[in-house]
């Protein structure tokens, strides 16, 4: 449901932010963005808007159903209350802004808005959007510096802390906010100079001992925001077309943030959490907190505060020595302790002290073998240690310097953040608590939501700076678009629910298998007894059928077996010898045959953080053979569950190797098609918190090969960490282009760039430096050999609602794939729209943003709309249309595969190095980018380079 995703790297897995942490309800196993719209609306008594809703389609709803969690009733949220449009959406202002528009110069980079779609069935839906009124007055911005700066950043949060205590500021916390480091906001004029002194002391300390640091927190006036001109801005009055809302948007995000900043935790730049009612494990140690994601929204005539309900993983709190003790009773050894990703995550309070602090270490002797004697704590702290040789002492101090306590002397603190990638299991479990249906994640945002927020009822600062917040939900005009038609060679695919049945089909175009391997994994659990067992030979027998029956040329004769016994991981924590092991039972085979198979089917038992992206690397970097993997768990189930699993992976293979699935009708590619247009897909993946310091960036690029826009060859980078512009977008765009060319014998006229992974924050920074580095690709092309210039027409569009009446819903209370809003929550000035495609499969489905912040090619809404939905039922690995464009999708797995090639850094168990010097932690981190740049080396194998090795 949440509408922007901040501002910086972001994470899907691992991109700057916590992979633990998830936005509540995913709709469908592709990633979903964007703002949350609930089911369907428009009964025709709506006549103002549209016509109102049409007839139903698809599954509806019809009658109170039942859910999770004692959840009963009608699955639409407020089903039966009123939900007329605003008069701002109903009294044809908007069209009359279009008419100013169009008599505006036009120019490519954020191009005004050309009109609004009109295909689809007009609906009304509610939206996790709520109005905000702000008062006439300025808000006053401040600049805050502390000195000394010596180690500042690890104690400013402390500090700020501090500062609100202060007498000389505590009169002004009614109305002012901060970000707890260097910006202060407030409702009135602060006096002026603004020096503070602030005596450094820690939380657990009554107050500031003899001779404490002393930090003077200067406060400068820096501008005065105007909300007059804001307000100009949402009237969309031609003069403020170049105006900046961002300082103020953010300013008051600032305003709504404060309350929950003190009250909750937070995780990344706006989502807060609350500790909950009840515990909600995840696994060992683990559990699931709900939280709230708010950000404030410029819409037309109408400020918004969009609110969102989301999830993370945080350590269970409680004793150290009682979480030692739980984890080796599933374990081997001579002294407790605790996976290091989990450790490393908590922040404890020490019980003889009441020192709070982060865990550095579990270490590995026990408290009578370690510096100090047990003694020590029952003398000066009168404590006798229960466990003084049975657990092993904790080291709460840093690289430099190790301070270490008994570990039952430990008490886990309810907030730690769990900073590291969840495990399958985890992840499942995540899942199952975040997908909620949509009446039960709206009643949530305003029933706990709103008060833990501290907007209902109103909590300082927000109503120091007269902001209110209207309670109910926005109400939207919205359309339905119908899917597009698909074509496989054979067989009639019938799209419902935007998703569709494979099993009596064939593909469009079948890939040519000449010879083929496949590798048993055999990890400790003995799902395969070895290379006569039947139920091997049966998978491989069903496997080859589903592949001829697919449409797929493919050997009649046994594909060579290969079969490998790896070491138990107690023996091989980071499984290098497992890899190795694989590694020359493959180069040993790969020396007694001619030519290289066209793929390697790898048979896993496990899943871990080391096989599956040690293989990819194998095959893709070292060895140049495509390597698809299927779980034993799965692959060996039931017939009817194996055919559909069989089915899947045929997907994969015939994609891999050249084939098309499936084809959209010539309507749904008109286009794309009425001019040669190469769709090109642009992400960066970033390394995330259990990663080594330093660890690259990963770029991708990918474009399609010709006019059925489904091969979609990438090229890879490494680049600056957590970077989000693309270093060497010019080489890879001509690598592509390049592509291009060899098939079609010409370039392509026209470029549509959907760019990933970018925050509204980075718009113009895209402009300012990936349109410059585009256009130095076209440059690059005009050679003496092409006579011409190569200028082609140039498109970039960023990628980054409640329903009325249960007639119009799926069965769960979601809108239907094929929806589409671009009036109500979308910009003023911006070319933007929101589109789900896709079906809600669990849970509460989402939308994604599209921006248009550069067109060279006039694309109407409608052009872009219609043709952004349609092209999402052309992703190669599914049945199902997706919930982002596949250019983008494919992109943003390619960047997923190049984690791979650099797993070991990106997968640090080593002891952290936090606690370093600034400057030898900056010389670390050199080390370690150089380190991973080798390790990367030329990237993909040359054999890999024009296929889609990443599917």
């Amino acid at each position: 449901m949440s509408s922007n995703r901040g501002q910086g790297p972001r994470g899907r897995g691992g991109r700057g932010s916590s992979p633990a942490t998830s936005d509540a309800g995913r709709g469908s196993p592709a990633p979903g963005r964007g703002s949350g719209f609930r089911g369907r609306g428009g009964p025709p008594q709506h006549q103002g808007y549209g016509g109102g809703g049409g007839p139903p389609r698809g599954r509806g709803g019809g009658g109170p159903r039942g859910g999770r969690g004692g959840f009963g009733g009608s699955v639409i949220y407020a089903e039966g209350a009123p939900a007329p449009l605003p008069e701002r959406l109903s009294d044809g202002s908007h069209q009359q802004l279009i008419t100013t528009y169009k008599s505006l110069k036009a120019k490519p980079d954020r191009p005004l808005r050309p009109g609004y779609g009109t295909i689809g069935t007009p609906i009304t839906l509610r939206a996790n959007f709520f109005p905000v009124k702000v008062p006439k007055g300025p808000i006053y911005d401040y600049i805050v510096e502390i000195s000394p700066t010596q180690n500042i950043n690890a104690l400013k949060i402390r500090i700020f802390q501090l500062l609100e205590l202060s007498p000389q500021f505590k009169p002004h916390l009614g109305y002012i906010a901060h970000d707890r480091s260097q910006r202060i906001v407030s409702a009135r004029k602060l006096p002026q100079p603004l020096d503070i002194p602030v005596p450094f002391y820690d939380d657990h300390q009554q107050g500031p001992g003899p001779n404490p640091t002393v930090y003077t927190v200067s406060i400068r006036h820096d501008r005065e925001l105007d909300m007059g001109r804001l307000n100009d801005y949402l009237d969309g009055r031609p003069d403020s077309q170049g105006y900046d809302p961002l300082p103020l948007i953010s300013a008051l995000n600032l305003v709504l943030q404060q309350h929950p900043s003190s009250t909750g935790v937070r995780v990344g730049k706006n989502k807060y959490f609350f500790p909950p009612v009840s515990s909600m494990s995840l696994g060992f140690g683990i559990e699931a907190w709900q939280g709230f994601y708010t950000s404030v929204r410029p819409t037309y005539k109408q400020l918004m505060v969009n609110v969102n309900v989301c999830m993370s993983a945080f350590v269970t709190p409680g004793n150290l020595a009682d979480a030692l003790f739980a984890f080796n009773q599933n374990s081997k050894g001579a002294m407790p302790t605790l996976p290091k990703s989990l450790a490393k995550s908590m922040k404890i309070k020490t019980q003889h002290l009441g020192h709070t602090k982060r865990v550095f270490a579990i270490g590995s002797t026990s408290a009578r073998n370690t510096v100090f004697e047990c003694e020590e704590f029952r003398n000066p702290y009168n404590i006798t240690l229960k466990h003084p040789v049975d657990l092993p002492v904790v080291d709460i101090g840093t690289a430099k310097r190790s301070v270490y306590i008994p570990a039952e002397l430990c008490q886990i603190l309810p907030g730690s953040v769990y900073r590291a990638k969840l495990s399958d299991t985890e992840t499942a479990a995540m899942i199952k608590l975040a997908c909620n249906p949509p009446r039960m994640n709206a009643e949530a945002v305003v029933r706990e939501g709103f008060p833990s927020l501290g907007l209902s009822p109103v909590k300082p600062p927000v109503n120091g700076f007269g902001l209110t917040i209207d309670l109910e939900m926005a109400v939207v005009p919205a359309r339905e678009i119908p899917p597009p038609r698909l074509s496989y060679s054979s067989g009639q695919a019938n799209v419902r629910n935007a998703g569709w049945n494979i099993l009596d089909v064939k593909f469009q175009r079948g890939a040519t298998i000449s010879s083929w391997w496949v590798l048993v994994v055999r990890d400790s659990r003995n799902m395969i007894a070895g290379p006569t067992d039947p139920a091997l030979a049966t998978l491989v027998e069903n496997f080859t059928r589903k592949c001829g029956k697919s449409g797929m040329a493919i050997p009649n004769t046994r594909p060579r077996l290969l079969v490998v016994s790896l070491p138990p991981p107690s023996r091989d924590p980071g499984r290098a010898t497992a890899i190795d092991q694989i590694r020359t039972v493959i180069r040993e085979n790969l020396g007694k045959v001619p030519k290289k198979p066209d793929f390697i089917l790898v048979l896993l038992e496990n899943r871990d953080n080391f096989i599956y992206p040690g293989i990819k690397r194998l095959g893709d970097v070292e060895i140049g053979v495509q390597t698809i993997h299927m779980q034993l768990s799965k692959a060996l189930t039931d017939p009817n569950k194996q055919d559909q699993y069989l089915s899947n992976v045929a997907l994969k293979v015939n994609t891999k190797l050249g084939g098309m699935n499936h084809l959209l009708d010539a309507a749904a590619m008109r286009w794309l098609v009425k001019k040669k247009t190469m769709m090109v897909g642009i992400d960066v993946t970033h390394p995330g918190p259990g990663s080594r310091e330093g660890t690259p960036s990963i770029a991708a690029v990918v474009a399609n090969v010709d006019d059925t826009f489904v091969q979609f060859p990438a090229s890879l980078r490494v680049q600056e960490s957590k970077k989000e512009m693309l270093d060497e977008l010019t080489e890879m765009l001509v690598e592509r282009l390049l592509v291009y060319e060899s098939k079609n014998k010409m370039l392509p006229e026209r470029i549509f760039v959907f760019r990933d992974g970018v925050s509204e924050g980075q718009f113009d920074t895209v402009l300012e430096e990936e349109l410059r580095q585009i256009l130095s690709a076209f440059k690059k092309l005009a050679t003496k050999e092409r006579k011409n210039i190569y200028r082609p027409k140039l498109t970039i569009v960023i990628c980054g609602f409640f329903a009325t009446n249960s007639q119009f819903a799926d069965k769960n209370g979601n809108t239907r794939p094929g929806t589409v809003v671009d009036k109500g929550v979308t910009g003023v000035f911006d070319f933007d729209f929101y589109l789900q495609a896709h079906a809600g499969l669990q849970g509460t489905v989402k939308s994604t943003h599209y921006t248009v912040v550069y067109d060279e090619n006039a694309l109407t809404a409608d052009e872009i709309q219609q043709g952004t939905h349609d092209t999402s039922y052309l992703y190669a690995r599914a049945t199902k249309a997706v919930s982002l464009i596949p250019a983008a999708y494919y992109a943003d797995l390619a960047c997923e595969r190049g984690r791979c090639y650099l797993n070991e850094f990106l997968v640090d168990d080593r002891t952290s190095s936090g606690g370093r010097g600034g400057r030898d932690k900056e010389e670390e981190k050199k080390r370690v980018f150089a380190a991973a740049k080798q390790a990367w080396g030329q990237g993909l194998h040359p054999d890999m380079r024009d296929k889609m090795f990443y599917i």
